[in-house]
């Protein structure tokens, strides 16, 4: 017998988890929701918002190690002096 799962599968990309998460948002500001539905749809709204966190998480990582781990501060009157 399989178990099933009681959350839904995780998105395929990071913009997919946005899109899901904004369309729950809408529909809970909206008040399309009953009680228990709510509760559902902010469970799996929270899922998301993990997902999105991690996926983030491992870009910046990526960032770092392409950069070097030397990333600083953008500081605007820098780059104004270098395109005088």
């Amino acid at each position: 017998m399989s178990k099933k799962s009681t959350s839904a599968a995780l998105p395929s990309s990071f913009e997919e988890a946005m899109a899901e998460l904004e369309q729950l948002v809408a529909r809970m500001e909206a008040g399309e929701l009953p009680l228990e539905a709510s509760v559902a749809a902010y469970k799996r709204g929270s899922e998301l918002v993990k997902y999105c966190a991690a996926q983030l998480e491992k870009v910046d990582n990526q960032v770092k190690v392409l950069e070097g781990d030397m990333l600083k501060p953008f500081n605007a009157d820098r780059a104004i002096e270098a395109d005088e």
